[in-house]
C-alpha cells in the first residue's frame, strides 16, 4: 500500500546525508516506547513530569523520525501553552479585582447622583373632600390628624390664637431670628477660637412664612398659685437656615431646611405674683418624645436622603430631646425673682431736699436752674422732682417726699441735680445714693452729699468739685399691726366698690385736689383733664388762678385690676373769650398705677413735667367689693 504525502519535517544537522528510516510510531506522551529507543539509540527523551522541550539531546544524530519529531513539537508546544496560562491566571485576577472595585464605586456615586437629583417632580395636590363622603376605613387612616379638640373634650379650640400667630408670624418671625443670632454670637465666638475655626456666619436665616397651629388646649387647674396649659403645637414650616463655615483656607456650607416638629410641651406658669407680668418663672416640659422632622444639605446635597441616616438622626434628636425636657424634666426660664415680687410694703422713707451749694454755672448768659430728681432703686414708680429754682447757684428747696419701702437691705435712693432747660435736653449737674441700710430707723439724719459725675469710685472725674446737697432722710418701718395712711387701706378709709362693680375688678377712683406756682406765656386759666383707657374727663376751669383748687373726684369701672395701666393727667389753661391766644399746655405728668392697686391709695403731689415750679396733688384709690 502506498504511504500518504506528509509535509517535509525540518532535520537536525549531520555531518552526511542518509538514507531516511522508516517511522515508527511515537506516543503523545513524554514516555517513549521501546522500539524507539531501540530502533534509535542516540535519542534520549526524559520521562520527567515537567516535560520540558529542553530535555532531549542528539549526539552525532544522522537522522530523525518524522514521528520522532511530531512527537517533540507535540510536547513542546503542550509545555508552552501551560506556562502562558498559568501567567495569563494571575494579571486576569488582578484585573479581576481591580474592576470590580471601580465598578462598585462609579455605581453607588452614579445611583446617589441620580438619587438626590433626579426625584420626581409631578407632586399631585391632595383631594380635600367633606368628612361625611369617607367610609369607616377612609377615616381610620385620617384619624390621627383629627384635631385634639375634636377627639378629646378636655382640649378646648383656640382658633382665635392660630389667627393671631399668623397675622403676627412675620413680626415674630424677626424678632426670634435676631435674638437667637444675639444668643447665638457668644457661644460661636467661644468655639471658633476652641476649634481653630476662622469663621461661622447666619448667611440666611428665616423661619419661612408658614406660622405653628395649635389644633387644642388643655387647661389645668391646681389649689397652688399656678397656671398649667398643654397645647399640642404641629409645625410644618419652611424656615431656611445657612451657616457658612470658614476654616484653614476652606469654605462649606450647611442648610436646613423643611423643618417639621410635633410636641406636646407643658408650660407651667409659677408663682402667680400680683407684678406684670404676672408670674415668676415659665417651665416647660414635654409629655412625649416629640417628632422632629428637617432637611439638611451640605454642601448642595441632601445628607438627610442617605439611606439609614434619616431614621439615625431622628431617634438621636428623640433621645437627646428626651433626656433633657421629658417630663419631670423641666426647662426654666426666669422672668422675675419672685422674692422681689412678693415683698410687701415695711416701711417708709421720709425725705426733705433742704438746699444745694456751691452748684457750678452751666448757662452760657446767666446762672444754672437747678432741681433735684429723686428714684428709689427696684422701683417701677415715676421718679419725684423739686421745683425749679431760677438762676441760683445755691437754691433753698426744703421739699418733702415720701417713698414706700420694700427691702431696705437692697434699696438706696438716688438724688441727681439737674439744670432746667427750657428747650432741649436737661443737663446734669451731679449726683449721689443713699443706700437705706445705713440709716438707723426712726431717726432722722441731715446728710451733705458730694455731687459726682457717676458712681464709678476709680473715675478721676469725681475728685472735681461740682457742689453740695443737704437732704434729711429718715426711715421709718412698719411694727406689727402699724397701718400708713399713705399705702394701706384702714377700716372704712377706702370705701368698697359699690353693688355691679365686675368680680375680678374694681373701681379706680382719682380725686384731683390743688395745684399750685402754675403760670401760662398769656393766660392762666387752668383746668385738669384726666385720660385713662381711652376716657377723658375734666374739671371746672378756674379762672385767673395759678393755686387753683379742685376737690374733684372721676370713677373709672375696671373689669381687671390695672396693673399694667398708665393715667396721664394734664393741667391746660383755657383761653379768654375774646382773644387771639389758643390754650395753652401748663404741664402733665403719668402716674402708674401698678402701686396704687397693690397699696390701694396714694396721695401725692406731682411736679409737672415741662413746667418750672408747677405741681398738682392727685388722690388714687382702688376700691374692690
Amino acid at each position: 500500500m502506498q504511504r500518504p504525502h506528509h509535509q517535509a519535517l525540518p532535520t537536525l544537522p549531520e555531518s552526511g546525508a542518509r538514507a531516511r528510516s522508516p517511522a515508527p510510531s511515537t506516543p503523545l506522551c513524554g514516555r517513549p516506547n521501546k522500539s524507539t529507543s531501540a530502533n534509535h539509540p542516540d535519542l534520549f527523551i526524559s520521562s520527567s513530569s515537567s516535560l520540558s522541550p529542553t530535555v532531549f539531546s542528539a549526539s552525532p544524530v544522522r537522522s530523525l523520525d518524522r514521528n520522532a519529531v511530531s512527537a517533540i513539537w507535540v510536547i513542546s508546544g503542550f509545555n508552552s501553552g501551560k506556562v502562558r496560562e498559568g501567567t495569563m491566571g494571575f494579571f486576569g485576577t488582578v484585573l479581576g479585582f481591580f474592576g470590580f472595585g471601580c465598578g462598585i464605586s462609579f455605581g453607588l456615586v452614579v445611583g446617589y447622583y441620580l438619587f438626590i437629583y433626579f426625584q420626581p417632580a409631578d407632586v399631585k395636590d391632595p383631594e380635600i373632600r367633606p368628612i361625611v363622603e369617607y367610609d369607616l376605613t377612609a377615616l381610620e387612616k385620617i384619624f390621627p390628624e383629627i384635631p385634639l379638640w375634636v377627639k378629646n373634650p378636655d382640649f378646648d379650640r383656640i382658633d382665635w390664637l392660630n389667627k393671631f400667630l399668623e397675622y403676627m408670624w412675620p413680626y415674630l418671625d424677626k424678632a426670634i431670628c435676631k435674638t437667637a443670632k444675639e444668643i447665638a454670637k457668644p457661644i460661636i465666638a467661644e468655639n471658633t477660637a476652641k476649634y481653630k475655626i476662622d469663621s461661622v456666619d447666619f448667611e440666611t436665616l428665616t423661619l419661612g412664612c408658614l406660622p405653628p397651629t395649635l389644633q387644642g388646649m388643655k387647661v389645668y387647674t391646681t389649689d397652688e398659685k399656678e397656671l398649667i396649659m398643654e397645647p399640642l403645637l404641629k409645625w410644618a414650616g419652611n424656615p431656611n437656615v445657612t451657616v457658612v463655615v470658614k476654616a484653614f483656607g476652606l469654605k462649606a456650607t450647611a442648610q436646613v431646611l423643611d423643618l417639621q416638629v410635633f410636641a406636646i410641651p407643658r408650660i407651667t406658669l409659677k408663682p402667680l405674683v400680683p407684678n406684670f407680668p404676672c408670674f415668676a418663672k415659665i417651665l416647660v416640659s414635654l409629655m412625649e418624645k416629640p417628632h422632629v422632622d428637617f432637611g439638611l444639605k451640605l454642601l448642595g446635597a441632601d445628607v438627610m436622603s442617605i439611606p439609614g441616616l434619616y431614621r439615625f438622626v431622628q431617634e438621636t434628636i428623640k433621645k437627646q430631646v428626651a433626656s433633657m425636657y421629658l417630663w419631670p424634666k423641666t426647662l426654666e426660664v426666669p422672668i422675675m425673682d419672685p422674692t422681689k415680687a412678693l415683698k410687701k410694703p415695711v416701711g417708709i422713707l421720709e425725705v426733705t431736699v433742704v438746699q444745694a451749694m456751691k452748684l457750678k454755672k452751666k448757662d452760657f448768659l446767666g446762672k444754672s436752674d437747678p432741681y433735684v430728681k429723686l428714684t428709689l432703686a427696684d422701683d417701677n414708680l415715676p421718679a419725684k422732682k423739686t421745683s425749679v429754682k431760677r438762676s441760683n447757684l445755691n437754691p433753698e428747696w426744703n421739699e418733702e417726699f415720701k417713698f414706700v419701702i420694700k427691702d431696705p437691705e437692697s434699696q438706696v435712693l438716688e438724688l441727681s441735680v439737674y439744670d432746667w432747660e427750657q428747650v432741649g435736653k436737661h443737663e446734669k449737674m451731679g449726683l449721689n445714693v443713699i443706700p437705706l441700710k445705713d440709716l438707723t430707723p426712726d431717726e432722722t439724719k441731715t446728710l451733705t452729699l458730694d455731687l459726682l459725675k457717676n458712681l464709678d469710685t476709680n473715675d478721676p472725674q469725681n475728685d472735681k468739685l461740682r457742689g453740695q446737697l443737704v437732704v434729711e432722710v429718715t426711715y421709718k418701718p412698719f411694727k406689727e399691726g402699724d397701718v400708713s395712711n399713705d399705702i394701706t387701706d384702714e377700716e372704712g378709709e377706702v370705701e368698697k366698690a359699690p353693688e355691679g362693680t365686675p368680680a375680678g375688678g374694681g373701681l379706680l377712683v382719682a380725686i384731683i385736689h390743688e395745684a399750685q406756682d402754675l403760670e401760662g406765656k398769656h393766660h392762666t386759666n387752668p383746668y385738669v383733664q384726666i385720660l385713662f383707657r381711652g376716657e377723658m374727663k375734666k374739671t371746672k376751669c378756674i379762672k385767673k388762678n395759678r393755686d387753683p383748687r379742685w376737690d374733684e373726684e372721676f370713677q373709672f369701672v375696671c373689669e381687671e385690676p390695672p396693673t399694667n395701666d398708665k393715667m396721664h393727667v394734664e393741667v391746660v389753661s383755657r383761653p379768654p373769650s375774646i382773644g387771639i391766644h389758643s390754650k395753652e399746655i401748663l404741664g402733665y405728668v403719668v402716674i402708674s398705677l401698678a402701686d396704687v392697686v397693690n397699696n390701694k391709695r396714694i396721695n401725692e403731689k406731682y411736679h409737672l413735667i415741662d413746667s418750672k415750679n408747677g405741681c398738682v396733688q392727685v388722690e388714687l384709690q382702688w376700691r374692690t367689693s
